[in-house]
């Protein structure tokens, strides 16, 4: 037999996901491989009636301690970690009665199902797999004999692989299933240390760990010399991981960065109390409003930048009705995301093959906890989730004139618009709707200046007299630092303005909010995103 094959003639199996296992367990005692298999997993095998060894009668040992101990015995990781070939390693295995194990079946305690499910601490802590990460690490670390699968979808590989190679697997094989073997504790580990963080309220931990399972691979990344792949991690959030896709090609790397912020940006709108669409372009919104009902919102986000919008995102926080399906579908659309969509919606969007539509069974809430990261040179950023909302802010009237109940209603708005879009961000609103934003410019007087020419442009499309911004209100992520960017959103219209405060030039930008009329209102909550 070549050297890099290794013959299979004994596997232990032990799997909380018993998806396919009946099957499986009949190929390898097919093979004519012996099975060694623990608690739940015996059963299961013994009541198909395939042959198989209950692990306590390997170790001499019953499974004790509620489950807790029962694979932790030098008979199992002996078997595992066992060099073949290796004459010290052959006589300690002859020597202590230990019989190799050739082929590990492992899947975890579903810890991480668990977290979606539960937040008692007992259930969490007894959902901690302790025995079988150890099994594969040791079965993983010895490939060079051992092939480990902790993976369902793999079986038909193993099975392949043994009826290819005479019962045998492949150097090539046992180093693929080592790597994600390694991953998959990785990512387990990861999910309980930062849950245990959570608990102890640690919220920069000395060690941070984070891991995914792969959803899909990308065609490429931001560009096509880039390679990339979407993976989801344990957090349970409506979005855009764990959507469902009815129709429409493979979801691009940009597709789905952009159809995250749209999604999270139409999620500041409560769904019981108003309807909301996001559309947006390259990572920032384009048009955003409320409406007494789907269409309205997004005939008036559409209304704030038509050009911008051709090709874009739209985020929808109620179920998709075929109206709004017709008005979306009028011009080039990437994807729709929504919580549902009722069948003639579903319908509707079918005719166009490349449309992508998403339903997610909810929408996100604003408030929840949760950690972003970000990449650098060398390591990454950790960071909790913006969550704060408006409606829980102190908003403090810094100028003469208070604003109105109308004006305050769109600063609301405006100011949750702002939190969604790149710094620096200005947001001109009117009647639960942008009608200019200004993003990602290195100055915040240019976001101001960029944000009234798009309301001036979308007035001469819709054949307006006067610009959008006439008569608006303006958000700004961040402190003004200087008056001049607040007196161009008073010469492009604006009436009020809303931003966190905090500038040395407090009182200047005050000043020139009185000496043009505007209202003012503190947040002292900026909203950078970069």
């Amino acid at each position: 037999m070549p050297k890099n094959l290794r013959p299979v003639s004994r596997a232990l199996l032990s799997v909380s996901d018993k998806t396919g296992l009946i099957d499986f367990a009949k190929a390898l005692n097919a093979q004519g491989i012996e099975l060694l298999s623990t608690g739940g997993t015996a059963k299961a095998i013994a009541a198909a009636g395939i042959p198989v060894r209950d692990v306590s009668e390997v170790t001499g040992f019953p499974e004790m301690m509620d489950g807790r101990v029962k694979t932790l015995h030098p008979k199992i990781h002996g078997g595992l970690l066992g060099i073949r070939g290796n004459p010290e390693h052959e006589g300690a295995m002859l020597a202590h009665g230990i019989g190799a194990i050739d082929l590990l079946v492992v899947n975890l305690y579903p810890f991480e199902d668990t977290l979606t499910r539960s937040k008692d601490y007992d259930t969490l802590i007894e959902n901690i797999d302790i025995g079988g990460p150890a099994m594969i690490r040791g079965a993983a670390k010895n490939h060079g004999d051992v092939a480990v699968v902790v993976d369902v979808e793999d079986y038909t590989l193993i099975i392949h692989e043994l009826e290819n190679n005479k019962s045998a697997t492949t150097l090539a094989t046992r180093k693929a299933l080592a790597a994600k073997a390694y991953a998959r504790t990785s990512a387990y580990d990861a999910a309980i240390s930062n849950w245990f963080a959570s608990e102890i309220h640690q919220v920069t931990p000395e060690w941070r760990g984070f891991g995914g399972k792969k959803i899909e691979v990308m065609r490429y990344g931001e560009n096509p010399h880039q390679s990339a792949a979407f993976y989801k991690t344990t957090e349970a959030r409506f979005g855009i991981a764990t959507a469902k896709q009815l129709q429409g090609k493979q979801l691009s790397y940009n597709n789905i960065n952009d159809t995250d912020t749209a999604f999270e940006c139409v999620a500041e709108f409560n769904p019981s109390t108003t309807a909301a669409a996001v559309i947006v372009k390259h990572a920032n919104p384009c048009g955003v409003a409320i409406g007494a009902s789907l269409l309205e919102a997004y005939r008036d986000a559409l209304r704030c930048d038509p050009v911008s919008a051709f090709g874009g995102i739209v985020a929808l926080n109620r179920k998709l009705d075929a109206e709004t399906a017709q008005a979306i579908v009028d011009i080039f659309t990437e994807v729709i995301i929504a919580p549902e969509a009722d069948d003639n919606a579903i319908a509707l969007i079918a005719s166009k093959k490349n449309l992508r539509l998403l339903v997610t069974g909810g929408v996100p809430d604003p408030r929840a906890a949760g950690l972003q990261l970000k990449t650098v040179a060398g390591g990454f950023l950790a960071q909790s989730r913006d969550n704060a909302v408006i409606d829980d802010m102190t908003l403090s009237v810094v100028t003469k004139r208070a604003p109105t109940e109308k004006e305050f209603s769109d600063m609301r708005f405006a100011f949750r618009v702002a939190k969604h879009v790149k710094s620096n961000a200005i947001v001109y609103a009117k009647n639960g709707a942008t009608v200019g934003i200004g993003a990602g410019q290195m100055s915040r007087i240019d976001s101001a200046r960029i944000a009234a020419c798009k309301a001036e442009d979308a007035a001469k499309l819709a054949h307006e007299p006067e610009s959008l911004a006439n008569g608006s209100i303006v958000a700004s992520d961040a402190f003004f630092p200087f008056a001049d960017g607040l007196i161009a959103a008073a010469k492009a219209g604006a009436t009020a303005i809303i931003q966190p405060g905090g500038s040395l030039r407090d009182d200047e930008v005050i000043a020139a909010a009185d000496a043009h009329g505007l209202a003012m209102v503190f947040t002292g909550t900026r909203h950078f995103r970069h």
